[in-house]
């Protein structure tokens, strides 16, 4: 016997509304977003474009003032179709929210550069599966490095510039048939021009493996003619003394070990886990020192290391040529927007 004849559409819990996918695809609703998207919007987009996934509290960290501006903004972004979100599982409390490059954002990008939204290579489908993907917290930690970098740069008192940010995805395009760093970066302070290749481990690697790599980075320096320092991040001290052994040994078997500068750190060895410009880093075959030098000081770490200048730093130009239109590195910087659209 029924007890309850309240129809079954009237049970269900309410539903945010949001334009239907074929809304969101349509000419009218790009044409619609070219009036309301500004220029850190579009910014945003290719940050997306590039990292792949950025947390929201990473989201501020490179772009807002506060909180609730960029969760009103965000909140705008979904509802267009521009980024699209989701939030992992966690046994305690929860994880921020998770944004994914969606639909209308990739159209506009590709429009931006002149290119068909096909050439781009963009896959909704890639992109919200990135929620089940099993590197998604290797990939946000490793943006974290630089996301933490940008926040500090972004302080009213700030004395670096994080200048160029490459993500794993494009070294890969460009240096992966020899090896693949998780990213790239270059920092400005105080007069100094420092630049690194980023190792990540996670404490999920074999230590051999890792070690492995100097092999390949040397190879890299060889045929770029360029030498670049890896710094390692480990998520602590224990892991850091086991793999520093291990890769002493391997760094000692090389050619020429000069070749393959190398640094580590930990998520101990400072304050903030992920802050690379804190004096945190240890140059792997100096055993016998304790110091710990910042970012901006590494050169002090290796004084034969030279300096990248506009001719021997790592540029788009300095990489061969990508099989699909490769769009420019998005400046790791926000851009100079009018208040107006800070809100």
């Amino acid at each position: 016997m029924v007890s309850n004849p309240t129809p079954q559409r009237q049970l269900r819990s309410h539903r945010p509304e949001r334009p239907v996918a074929r809304v969101l695809n349509s000419a009218e609703h790009h044409a619609w977003l070219a009036r309301h998207l500004t220029g850190r919007d579009r910014w945003l987009c290719r940050m997306l474009f590039e990292h792949h996934v950025l947390t929201s509290t990473q989201i501020i960290d490179i772009a807002f003032t506060g909180r609730r501006a960029a969760n009103l903004r965000l909140r705008n972004l979904y509802q267009w179709g521009v980024v699209h979100r989701f939030q992992p599982h966690r046994d305690r409390g929860s994880h921020p929210m998770y944004y994914v490059l969606d639909t209308a954002g990739a159209v506009a990008l590709a429009r931006e550069n002149g290119i068909d939204p096909k050439e781009l290579g963009y896959s909704r489908e890639r992109e919200i599966g990135r929620a089940f993907s099993l590197q998604l917290a290797h990939t946000v930690g490793c943006n974290g490095l630089f996301t933490a970098l940008i926040r500090r740069a972004r302080q009213p008192d700030a004395a670096g510039m994080l200048a160029a940010w490459w993500s794993a995805a494009r070294c890969g395009r460009h240096w992966g048939d020899i090896v693949t760093p998780d990213g790239y970066g270059r920092w400005q302070e105080n007069g100094r021009d420092v630049e690194w290749f980023v190792e990540f481990d996670f404490g999920t690697e074999q230590l051999s493996r890792l070690a492995g790599k100097l092999a390949r980075y040397e190879r890299l320096a060889d045929t770029t003619g360029i030498t670049t320092p890896v710094l390692v991040w480990m998520p602590s001290a224990a892991r850091e003394a086991n793999a520093r052994k291990a890769l002493t040994e391997a760094l000692r078997a090389l050619d020429r070990p000069a070749r393959v500068p190398v640094a580590t750190s930990s998520g101990d060895a400072a304050a903030d886990p992920l802050d690379m410009a804190a004096p945190r880093w240890r140059r792997v075959d100096d055993l016998d020192s304790t110091g710990r030098a910042a970012l901006a000081d590494l050169p002090t770490l290796w004084p034969s290391l030279r300096a990248p200048t506009a001719s021997t730093a790592l540029t788009p130009s300095s990489a061969p040529p990508s099989l699909r239109p490769e769009l420019t590195p998005p400046p790791p910087m926000p851009p100079p927007d009018p208040s107006s659209q800070w809100r």
